[in-house]
């Protein structure tokens, strides 16, 4: 999924239902949990420059040339089981 498809899906929900309707994020399918939405951030190739050169042993952070900017959307705090009526509109079979 793009940015711009996410953004596009959003604009859509806000539209049927309202801009100020909660947004959690779902995980796991076969044990679904819900989570609150933590930090959005993007990296990219240029993201780790810092990091490249690390001189407390660790490893060195991986040259990618090819490597894209992708956007991260961060899991916050758990809040429960997900919700048979959730887990079936994501199409994840839940009764």
């Amino acid at each position: 999924m793009t940015l711009r498809d996410l953004i596009d899906s959003l604009t859509e929900l806000a539209e049927e239902h309202g801009d100020d309707v909660e947004v959690r994020l779902a995980h796991q399918p076969n044990w679904p949990l819900e989570y609150a939405i933590g930090e959005v951030a993007a990296a990219g190739p240029d993201a780790d420059e810092d990091e490249d050169d690390d001189e407390d042993g660790e490893p060195e952070a991986a040259d990618d040339d090819d490597a894209e900017t992708v956007i991260y959307i961060g899991e916050g705090q758990q809040l429960g089981y997900l919700g048979g009526a959730a887990s079936r509109a994501l199409g994840w079979g839940r009764r």
